[in-house]
């Protein structure tokens, strides 16, 4: 920890509060953030912080408390106001122009020149320069677009910093790094900590936490929970803060999973289903009221499996039964006339219609299988939305919300309900917990066993190995595109998975 802790802070947050619609998203929330250090922000989808990050950098106007920078209050009215007191944000999904260089991207605002024309040599000297601080080896006339996420990731904050930032904020800045990305952001994040600068890191991970964070604040439905040292706070009671509950309910789970009975017959059967290039002839089984997960390292088949099923990808061979009758789906909507459903990885391009209602999300698959000649009447959509919110326990204001303003989490289960209400005998849940908090998994893991306990098979992906032998009854480990080995009850552990997975072990 840098001596500036003892110094003034260098961010005051008090009494924050937020309403929208009648839904209060914050209420009276502090937040103390001060120079040289890394503070984490946590809590669970929907607890606030992302309205609370709004509110400090003027998207959204607070209706109760201050902020204060070194002691001075402002009041931001804007992102560009905010970035002018010295607070400047970094978002998961960066906000660079793809089809820009470099350069124009780091001035983008504040090109260098006079009488409408551009210094173009200058503008490049201040890249490099910028570029230079943070130890980046790019070449500044690259186009964003054809660097990686993490280069990008990296122009971004460069550019934060260049607006004179004394406070930098990151919201979920390694959700789409690996390893060695994510070490070489901590590294920057330490030494802009020991340089002085303030950073607020918005993240799920909370190895992350634990790895690179001084202190941490809690929120929880809106409200403070406290702050905490991260080196006083043990890791199962910093779970049971954001969560308000202890986990013993979360650790039967894989017991209760391991121990539950298939009823027996097939719910679908898959025979030398292949695809060049992604997938190598695979036999798969799947049986009423069993949680078969497909366990494997990115590359190994997992979601291409899932895709040839669903009939989005064509088969080079094979065939798919579904019972008794031979099936071979050529296109969604045939695998949803017999019986499927499926939840996509890629929630925000393949899932979300971001811009229609919660209303409209939920039943647009039914109304499909029933066709354009039977629409549904406006009060079975109401009835079907009520009945779903509340037994999904979906948090809105209602269910006439564009689902964009739903929390990550509570876009999954709309997107969970979007597929119950055609009653599928097979629902297919590719990484349905990615991207959300550890709540939001609880719940969806609860809501995986009750489809079990109810008949209704599910096969389950996820790249998070405990998760996969937290949930499964059985499991098949898939492994350079093709089969390696099948996992049973008890003997599904993460150990064993890991070595099936990394060749180790065939099962």
């Amino acid at each position: 920890m840098s001596s500036a802790q003892q110094e003034p802070a260098l961010l005051t947050l008090r009494g924050i509060g937020k309403r929208f619609a009648g839904v209060v998203a914050l209420d009276g929330v502090d937040l103390t953030v001060r120079a040289g250090e890394i503070h984490a922000l946590l809590g669970e989808n929907g607890a606030g912080k992302s309205t609370l990050i709004k509110v400090l950098t003027g998207v959204h106007a607070p209706d109760a408390g201050t902020i204060a920078i070194g002691g001075t209050e402002v009041r931001p009215t804007s992102p560009t106001d905010a970035e002018r007191v010295g607070i400047s944000t970094v978002y998961q999904e960066v906000n660079l122009v793809p089809s820009l260089s470099v350069t124009e991207n780091l001035v983008l605002g504040r090109q260098p020149g006079a009488f409408g024309l551009i210094n173009w040599r200058s503008a490049r000297h201040r890249a490099q320069a910028m570029l230079a601080r943070l130890d980046l080896d790019c070449d500044p006339d690259a186009e964003v677009g054809s660097l990686s996420v993490a280069q990008q990731q990296m122009v971004a904050i460069a550019r934060a910093l260049d607006l004179k930032a004394r406070l930098l904020v990151l919201d979920e800045p390694t959700a789409s790094l690996d390893e060695k990305e994510v070490a070489d952001l901590f590294r920057l994040l330490r030494r802009l900590r020991d340089d002085g600068l303030g950073i607020v890191l918005v993240t799920h991970f909370l190895d992350q936490v634990y790895a690179v964070c001084d202190r941490a604040t809690i929120l929880r439905n809106g409200t403070l929970v406290g702050e905490y040292l991260v080196r006083d706070l043990d890791r199962l009671d910093l779970v049971a803060k954001m969560l308000g509950r202890e986990l013993a309910e979360v650790d039967r789970q894989a017991a209760e999973a391991h121990a539950a009975q298939p009823a027996g017959k097939n719910v679908l059967t898959a025979r030398g289903l292949s695809r060049r290039g992604a997938l190598h002839p695979l036999d798969l089984d799947v049986r009423r009221g069993e949680v078969l997960g497909l366990a494997g390292l990115l590359g190994s088949g997992r979601t291409e499996t899932a895709r040839l099923l669903f009939g989005i990808d064509a088969r080079d061979g094979g065939e798919i039964r579904i019972g008794d009758r031979l099936a071979n789906p050529n296109a969604p909507r045939e695998a949803v006339a017999h019986g499927l459903a499926f939840c996509s990885e890629n929630r925000k391009a393949e899932g979300i219609l971001p811009n229609l209602s919660v209303r409209e999300n939920l039943i647009i698959a039914l109304q499909a299988k029933r066709g354009g000649w039977q629409a549904l009447a406006r009060r079975e959509q109401e009835t079907l939305c009520a009945h779903y919110i509340a037994a999904l326990r979906i948090k809105t204001a209602g269910p006439e919300v564009p689902i964009r303003n739903l929390s990550g989490g509570n876009q999954q289960k709309v997107l969970l309900a979007r597929w119950l209400v055609v009653q599928p005998e097979l629902i297919i849940l590719d990484e349905p917990t990615r991207g959300i908090d550890i709540g939001a998994k609880a719940e969806i893991e609860k809501l995986v066993a009750k489809l079990r306990d109810e008949g209704i098979s599910v096969i389950f992906i996820s790249s998070e190995i405990e998760e996969v032998a937290r949930n499964s009854t059985r499991v098949v480990v898939l492994r350079e595109r093709r089969q390696c080995g099948e996992l049973n009850g008890a003997e599904i552990t993460p150990d064993k998975l890991m070595k099936a997975m990394a060749g180790g072990h065939d099962a």
